[in-house]
């Protein structure tokens, strides 16, 4: 095999926003039609720009292989209508058609169905237009008189297989062997042989296809013009991303603007000069994060102007001066404010119909985040003061413009407005984490005010019964639990999560709105956030490498609480312990005494948990298990209360010996039933020992 297939979709501007996605769209449905055809290929490559969707197939053959199938119909002298249906499930005109076999049931019909091959170019002209015409857009359009729905007008489609045309027509447009350049420096049609040929005329008709060398262009080109002026790029990959799907011949030019404009926080001109036109932030060298902004800026224009983009820039640079003009009179606006004359605004903003205002949220928050102060060590004045005021900026005009800028704006009016640093700097943090990628609180009021945020939308929403379902989550509450977990283990914070749920609950008298929900089913629904919680721990610490049965382990020892931190210093412990010769011997021998346990069981015997008796112990190595399990049950459970849970191993550890000597010197089905029944008594005292610790029976393995 080793057809190519060339296909491109060329349309007016696709948003950058969309491409990604519509690549893959593309080649997903491109392949999965050609394998519902028999048509297998070898690699699969596709290709965004803003006007143009690109595959590329090899490894294709001339044609799907012939198809020989054998169907088996009913038995001969079956009903009409049995008969009927397998015919034209078959494709057959009339039952002497089908052949008939016998088997140890008697004489049925037979179907031989012999399917020729179809040319590949065939199957790929007839699946192209049903494929065009069902893509599925996030938008799209109809133009002129035609039928067609797609992202933007669709002018030319150039397939080619092996360099020949493969021919349909979907709309009015018929495919073909041309495509275009550059919309205004090479405009002009030209036509292609085959993948080489076409990727080398677009480059040299400045379009440059592969999206990923156009963001390598652009990050490179701009952090070499910062480097110039001796400052660095404020470096954004989404932002890199976004020029590359508006651009096919990206050139990074710099402009600038009045130094006056470094007043405003720097979040506000880099999200002023992101937002508008999409522009990159130029910092001085050496400081970290957005450090100290210079007023310069990087803009990515689409092509090389004659003039060297001196017309380019001075346009961007007197748009850039107007946004920047709206930025400052916004902030200085907002300053004069007060603070708490925001936060009392906020009684006419409407958090949710079930869940009241922001005023009404803010109240919880404050109370919840006084309690935590002192398990955060934070001072709860302090908290509660940011617990007051951390929504306040919702209602100023900047966060209006900039809604990404909530907190962050925040921070700076109560800086300006002489509020303690640390209460600043947690109304700033407060919804921190917002992804995977971001930093976590780690001032102790940024703590308290963070969780109180998140821990109230949570059990406001279990309050109220919206939990998140399936793949939807329109509150982002998956978000707010796992920033819960990682706030508290990346700051090594214990804390039990089902008691400060449960409390919260009890006492935030939550405004149901016309649902008569009393405080009892209130508590009943907030129960099951452990279990939400548990999963969010779970699934992070999969990701990070973590077996899921070791995670089944310890939390099926866990009892009462919810600590974060204990089950996953407990975890740990777990799986350094099993990583020893001590530790795997013992998972062995605990988890035989848990099967002849199990098998008992299903017997109909029941399991007595009281001690063995030790007038029973016959053999020495019986007798020597059970002191050693005294001993070993009483370290551990000592080193678990102290929460050394690797003394709490190391004390398990010395079971190994008596239990492997137990195993194979000790017949546990003793023909007396007495010395059988003490000997499952000490069975069960092994699987209760290193319960202790972890709930072995659930370790694979």
């Amino acid at each position: 095999m080793s057809g190519e297939l060339l296909l491109e979709l060329f349309s007016e501007e696709i948003p950058a926003r969309m491409q990604a996605r519509a690549e893959g769209d593309l080649a997903r449905l491109v392949g999965d039609a050609l394998k519902a055809a028999g048509v297998e290929f070898d690699e699969m490559r596709s290709f965004a720009t803003p006007r143009r969707l690109t595959l590329l197939i090899e490894g294709l053959p001339e044609a799907s292989p012939d198809v020989s199938d054998e169907r088996k119909g009913p038995r001969v002298g079956a009903p009409e209508k049995a008969i009927e249906g397998f015919l034209k499930a078959a494709g057959l005109s009339s039952i002497d058609e089908a052949g008939i076999q016998s088997d140890k049931k008697g004489e049925f019909y037979v179907a031989r169905i012999e399917k020729k091959g179809r040319a590949t170019a065939d199957v790929i002209a007839e699946a192209m237009p049903q494929i065009v015409r069902d893509f599925p857009w996030p938008k799209s359009m109809r133009w002129g008189s035609g039928k067609l729905r797609w992202v933007r007008p669709l002018h030319s489609i150039l397939c080619l297989l092996d360099s020949k045309v493969v021919s349909f027509e979907i709309d009015g447009v018929q495919s073909g062997d041309e495509t275009r350049g550059h919309r205004f420096m090479a405009p002009d049609a030209f036509k292609v042989k085959n993948f080489a040929d076409y990727e080398k005329r677009l480059r040299d008709a400045f379009v440059i296809l592969d999206s990923g060398e156009r963001r390598d262009a652009i990050l490179k080109g701009a952090t070499k013009l910062a480097e110039a002026q001796g400052l660095a790029l404020v470096e954004d990959a989404g932002l890199v991303a976004e020029n590359a799907g508006l651009t096919e011949w990206p050139v990074p030019l710099m402009g600038e603007f009045d130094d006056s404009f470094l007043e405003v926080p720097p979040e506000v001109l880099t999200s002023t000069m992101k937002t508008h036109q999409k522009c990159f932030s130029v910092r001085t060298p050496g400081k970290e994060g957005l450090g100290q902004l210079a007023n310069r800026f990087v803009l990515v224009a689409n092509l090389e102007a004659k003039d060297g983009g001196k017309a380019i820039t001075a346009g961007n640079e007197r748009v850039i001066a107007a946004r920047l003009s709206d930025a400052k009179f916004f902030f200085d606006q907002d300053r004069k404010v007060p603070m708490e004359e925001r936060t009392t605004d906020l009684k006419n903003v409407v958090f949710h119909e079930k869940l009241g205002t922001q005023y009404d949220r803010i109240q919880r928050i404050r109370v919840l985040a006084r309690e935590l102060a002192p398990l955060v060590d934070a001072e709860a004045d302090e908290a509660e003061r940011a617990a007051m005021l951390c929504k306040s900026d919702l209602t100023s005009e900047m966060v209006g413009e900039f809604p990404e800028l909530q907190g962050v704006m925040g921070r700076y009016y109560a800086l300006d407005q002489e509020e303690h640093p640390n209460v600043a700097d947690a109304i700033g943090a407060h919804y921190k984490p917002v992804g995977a990628g971001d930093d976590v609180p780690t001032e102790p009021t940024a703590i308290a005010v963070a969780l109180a945020d998140k821990l109230d939308m949570l059990v406001g929403f279990w309050a109220i019964d919206e939990k998140p379902s399936g793949s939807k989550d329109p509150f982002a509450l998956r978000r707010a639990a796992l920033g819960v977990i990682r706030i508290l283990l990346e700051n090594g914070i214990r804390m039990d999560l089902n008691e400060v749920v449960s409390a919260h609950a009890k006492r935030s008298g939550f405004e149901l709105g016309s649902e008569q929900v009393d405080l009892q089913q209130i508590l009943d629904r907030t129960d099951d956030l452990e279990s939400f919680f548990l999963d969010r721990l779970k699934q992070q610490l999969r990701d990070e490498g973590a077996r899921h049965d070791y995670l089944a382990a310890v939390v099926g020892a866990k009892s009462g609480g919810l600590d974060v931190v204990t089950l996953v210093e407990r975890l740990n412990a777990l799986t350094s312990f099993l990583a020893t010769s001590d530790g795997s011997n013992l998972l062995t021998g605990t988890k035989r005494a848990s099967n002849i346990l199990v098998a008992e069981m299903k017997k109909g015997a029941e399991l007595d948990i009281s001690p063995p008796d030790p007038s029973l112990l016959e053999e020495e190595e019986e007798k020597v298990l059970e002191a050693k399990l005294t001993e070993a049950e009483q370290a551990a459970q000592a080193a678990v209360e102290a929460e050394d849970f690797e003394a709490a191993m190391t004390a398990l550890a010395q079971l190994r010996a008596p239990v492997d000597a137990f195993f194979d010197n000790v017949t546990v089905n003793a023909d007396d039933p007495s010395l059988r029944e003490n000997r499952l008594k000490l069975l069960n005292r092994i699987r209760a020992a290193t319960l202790t610790v972890a709930d072995f029976s659930r370790i694979e393995g």
